[in-house]
């Protein structure tokens, strides 16, 4: 009992000593300006919500809307069709105007592709990705939604566990029974900032609260998409959110494959709860600490953009400072040709 419990207080000694460095080291990455060329090249992307395809949204939103993914170079839209049902079935009923809306809105935003947003919370008692018959509803759910005319299909499952199988199962078959021309995509869990951190954390904490890179770039390589929810940190100050952001930037650029469209979550909603502290993560700390990361890798990386979080919570001053802080900087703005 004794060589037990000296185990663990050692491993909780070293996990402390491992934050505390890590947290030092992700503060000094917010410092300094970003590269004049670190900004958008017009492939970015937004989450939206249930209303589109449910019908309380028409064409007076997307009016209100268009000139923002216009000016904030929005070349995809994840637009929310869910949630799965825990057995992994998509009930038709959740989204009963998708097809006017895909109408609609390719009417007025022809270039932007529209991806069908689905997924559903992945623990006990909840939808199960290690249940191949789950699997094989989540990917009927997925054929289906792209028969019915979506570009592709957007997975958004929390949370996965570090090395989980059944996700890396079910893009793989994701990607084998989709038309060769479907997008697949998936919103990811942020990557740790320092190598073998996801593993030292896991030997004292009940749940993975990082990916190790390595599991991301496996992730990736099923994917056409990538997008890093580098948001709800638990960060309690904007230096340490910003210096997060930036180490998750230049982690993802290294592990995702150059192919691969990376692209980094920014966060723009007034939630304030144990995860996340508005006054810490803000719109403008995000966009800045991207365009430091991205400065990092010394070029411009090709195939790499911001989702912005969310249509639906964005206010005037959160759209403001994405357009200024991450479309707009030295007059670069918009979707490229």
């Amino acid at each position: 009992m004794k060589w037990f419990l000296q185990r663990v207080l050692a491993a909780v000694a070293a996990v402390l000593v491992v934050a505390l460095g890590a947290a030092v080291l992700v503060r000094v990455q917010y410092t300094g300006e970003p590269a004049s060329w670190a900004v958008s090249d017009g492939t970015n992307a937004l989450w939206m919500g249930h209303a589109w395809v449910d019908g309380r949204y028409g064409e007076q939103e997307l009016a209100e809307l268009k000139p923002r993914i216009d000016e904030g170079g929005i070349s995809d839209v994840y637009v929310h069709v869910g949630p799965l049902g825990y057995d992994g079935r998509l009930d038709p009923a959740k989204h009963p105007e998708a097809a006017a809306f895909l109408r609609m809105f390719r009417a007025e935003l022809p270039k932007v592709r529209v991806s069908a947003w689905v997924g559903q919370r992945v623990e006990v008692g909840r939808l199960d990705l290690g249940d191949e018959a789950v699997r094989t509803r989540v990917v009927e759910a997925a054929d289906r939604l792209v028969g019915m005319g979506f570009d592709g299909v957007h997975y958004n499952f929390e949370p996965v566990p570090n090395n989980d199988p059944g996700l890396l199962a079910l893009l793989e078959r994701t990607r084998a029974e989709l038309p060769a021309d479907a997008l697949l995509s998936s919103a990811v869990p942020t990557v740790e900032p320092l190598a073998g951190l996801a593993f030292t954390l896991g030997l004292v904490l009940p749940k993975d609260p990082f990916w190790s890179s390595g599991y991301l770039g496996r992730v990736a390589e099923h994917l056409d998409q990538v997008a890093v929810m580098s948001y709800d940190t638990g960060m309690p100050t904007e230096g340490l959110y910003g210096g997060f952001v930036v180490r998750q930037t230049t982690a993802a650029m290294d592990a995702v494959p150059q192919d691969v469209h990376l692209l980094m979550g920014v966060p723009a909603y007034p939630d304030d709860h144990a995860g996340r502290n508005p006054e810490a993560e803000t719109t403008a700390a995000a966009v800045r600490a991207v365009r430091l990361g991205l400065s990092d890798g010394g070029e411009r990386r090709e195939r790499f953009g911001t989702a912005l979080y969310a249509d639906f919570s964005a206010t005037g001053d959160q759209w403001s400072a994405y357009l200024d802080g991450w479309a707009g900087p030295d007059g670069e703005a918009g979707r490229p040709g």
